[in-house]
């Protein structure tokens, strides 16, 4: 007589019951660490073991609270490093019989040092103290209304919940990117490509006559109204002597004598000046 089987239970597929287990995991291996830390002595090779054991166990939060930090521009192995301190700090003051899990122990420490980071160490740029503290309000809003609405929250919304303008709002993101001042003659990322320096603009012939421009404009006013309007249709319209004198009603001799006569008062005014 055969005997009866009962049919074989469906497994969980690897994938999916990782990522739930992973986490459980680790709060379990961190409760039995810290039961083990508790009877060592600091200093001891074991203590050490134990400690570091923590640290390694618990570094995927450091990762996890850096990733909020990317739009910093900063190398993440320079923010996981200095959350890694603040883990460090946060392991060594924690008290399990507190009641408190690790991570939520832990997470304002770790969160806490790569801002001081930042605030200290990164910022190259100064931003006005009151705008310093309203960007901390925005980047707080800003997650929170991530969480509630499922997506990124719009300026007039942060606006809205902190009951400041969409201006402020903006200011104060501009504010947290300011960093770094980007020197215009250091070299972009990339080869053979140019400085900022030599993408801003070109060098404009016709500067080197705005001098000599304003000059000659600040000596014309000195010269009487009909050389002026003589001086105007021949070099500015463009007229010939000719022109000028039918223009005017003299004879193009006279025209020649007025325009000669200007000349001569020009450049006598412009050694005086000199």
């Amino acid at each position: 007589m055969s005997a009866s089987t009962a049919p074989p239970q469906e497994a969980a597929p690897p994938q999916e019951a990782a990522p739930r287990s992973r986490g459980a995991d680790t709060r379990a291996l961190t409760q039995v660490l810290f039961g083990q830390l508790k009877g060592l002595q600091p200093g001891t090779p074991e203590h050490t073991r134990v400690r570091a054991a923590l640290i390694e166990a618990n570094l995927p939060l450091v990762r996890y609270a850096a990733a909020r930090f990317r739009s910093r521009n900063e190398p993440m192995e320079d923010v996981i490093q200095v959350g890694t301190i603040g883990l460090i700090n946060a392991i060594d003051r924690f008290d399990p019989e507190r009641g408190v899990q690790f991570p939520t122990f832990a997470m304002p420490t770790v969160v806490g040092e790569i801002k001081r980071y930042f605030r200290d160490n990164v910022r190259t740029v100064h931003v006005p103290r009151r705008l310093h503290e309203l960007w901390v309000q925005v980047n707080s809003a800003t997650e929170d209304l991530t969480t509630a609405f499922g997506r990124m929250p719009t300026t007039a919304e942060i606006a809205e919940r902190l009951r400041i303008g969409e201006d402020e709002v903006l200011s104060c993101i501009e504010a947290g990117r300011s960093y770094h001042a980007t020197s215009l003659e250091a070299a972009q990322e990339g080869d053979g490509l140019p400085g900022l320096l030599d993408r801003l603009g070109y060098e404009d012939p016709a500067l080197d006559g705005v001098e000599h421009r304003d000059l000659v404009r600040h000596l014309l006013v000195q010269l009487p109204e009909r050389e002026q309007r003589i001086l105007l249709l021949r070099y500015y319209s463009n007229l010939t002597q000719s022109q000028i004198s039918a223009e005017l009603g003299v004879s193009q001799m006279h025209v020649s004598r007025l325009l000669a006569r200007s000349f001569q008062r020009l450049r006598s005014a412009n050694r005086i000046d000199a």
